[in-house]
């Protein structure tokens, strides 16, 4: 209002995911459509795409792809670090290791859930690099949002201060007709999936980039992560990959660090447009970011938490066009072992908790994929089962599916073709060796 324009707010097909489980993505399509109907059935000049959790930000990025009027994100932010008796609780993996705890009986339910309150201290979406935080991190690099403001906790002032900059921009942005088709090129795209890879971000992160890019009319296929984002190092030392937590990342520089450390090494396009009107380097080189030498969250390029980034594509006569490992909290990169076949996420979980499932196996759970599931459904229930059985290490899963974005361990997922239309992995049996 103070920079001449009249706010309105509206809202899209709500994503409630906490409730109910497995989730699909049927529910980010669905929110993607109801926006773009209120965008292209108004008159909207320009949009403030207001996200949090997950799949909010893909949907509202896929809708300002296609509306193409001035549109910018504008992320809510993750909860403060949480800490349980003196540790850092990040949301999702301090559950994994209470559900290991609970198993073996040296906790009893009371703990449990003190555990897991511990792990959500305030508002925000989740303080660990999970898919919120990762494609809220991913909008920023796509030069979509203000620069810095991707992980600003919630609660923070600044939080505050960067809501009502981005309010005073998006007039800006409509008297200069600056629309995501002139930020969101082919360049900004792969600068998303260099800082993907640096962060360690989730492995939702492939298909929900490569539907934006759809919507953006620009070729983004699976093997683009591999090409571009294998030989760039995880920088990042966060849950789940590492210790930290966001509040942390936060105050060790945030994105813009990242993009500093890139473009010093020459692993970002410089000269991309932004939402700010300006480019990429002139962003970063306003922004005052600690010295990664003396950090223990962000790395530099010369001394990172692993050496390759946080998505392998892997081809074989399983998945002949593709499948995601996210290799970031992977100890193992080699497994082999009899499979053992599941229809669907709910007969694979049962089975967990049967205690059906030994050290060795390979869970195969198929018909899960964007046809057969429907909606590529996450497969969050299982992979916890699996850890509070203390089998997170000594098992692999395979899936057509989906995982969490704080899912750890050998899990691989996104197999394609999927079994839903006649991809190998329906052919599979019990006990054929994978």
């Amino acid at each position: 209002r103070e920079a001449g324009g009249v706010p309105m707010e509206f809202p899209t097909h709500p994503i409630q995911e906490t409730g109910k489980r497995p989730t699909a993505a049927l529910d980010r399509n669905l929110s993607y459509l109801s926006l773009v109907e209120v965008l292209y059935g108004y008159p909207i000049d320009g949009v403030i795409l207001t996200t949090g959790c997950d799949k909010t930000t893909p949907a509202a990025l896929m809708a300002a792809a296609t509306v193409n009027i001035p549109s910018i994100v504008l992320s809510g932010g993750p909860m403060l670090d949480g800490f349980y008796k003196g540790k850092k609780a990040g949301s999702g993996t301090i559950i994994w290791e209470a559900r290991k705890l609970h198993a073996k009986g040296e906790i009893n339910y009371d703990e449990f859930m003190d555990m897991a309150a511990a792990s959500a201290p305030s508002i925000g979406h989740c303080n660990t690099m999970g898919t919120a935080s990762s494609m809220n991190s991913i909008a920023e690099a796509l030069g979509m949002s203000l620069t810095g403001g991707a992980i600003i906790p919630a609660p923070y002032k600044k939080r505050e201060s960067i809501s009502f900059e981005t309010g005073k921009r998006i007039v800006e942005m409509v008297h200069e007709d600056l629309t995501p088709s002139k930020i969101m090129t082919k360049e900004a795209f792969e600068n998303a999936i260099y800082v993907a890879s640096a962060i360690g971000a989730s492995s939702n992160c492939p298909p929900h980039l490569t539907a934006i890019a759809r919507h953006m009319g620009i070729d983004l296929d699976i093997d683009s992560w591999q090409k571009l984002g294998h030989d760039i190092p995880l920088l990042v030392n966060c849950q789940p990959a590492g210790e930290h937590l966001m509040e942390g990342f936060f105050k060790a520089g945030g994105i813009p660090a990242i993009m500093q450390e890139l473009m010093k090494n020459n692993k970002l396009h410089k000269n991309v447009m932004t939402v700010t009107g300006k480019t990429i380097k002139k962003n970063i080189e306003q922004i005052k970011i600690p010295n990664t030498d003396d950090q223990k969250i962000v790395r530099g390029i010369e001394n990172p938490l692993h050496s390759f980034g946080t998505a392998v594509i892997l081809k074989g006569t399983l998945a002949p066009e593709g499948a995601v490992i996210k290799t970031a909290g992977v100890e193992m990169t080699k497994f082999t072992g009899k499979a053992k076949i599941f229809d669907s996420e709910e007969s694979a979980f049962d089975s967990v908790a049967n205690g059906e499932i030994k050290e060795g196996d390979v869970l195969v759970i198929r018909y899960e994929g964007p046809k057969g599931g429907p909606g590529m459904r996450e497969m969050l229930a299982t992979t916890a089962a699996l850890v509070g059985q203390g089998l997170g290490k000594k098992v692999a899963m395979i899936t057509d599916g989906r995982f969490s974005g704080g899912t750890r361990g050998f899990m691989v997922g996104h197999v394609a073709p999927e079994a839903f239309v006649g991809g190998p992995i329906a052919l599979v049996k019990d006990g054929d060796e994978i």
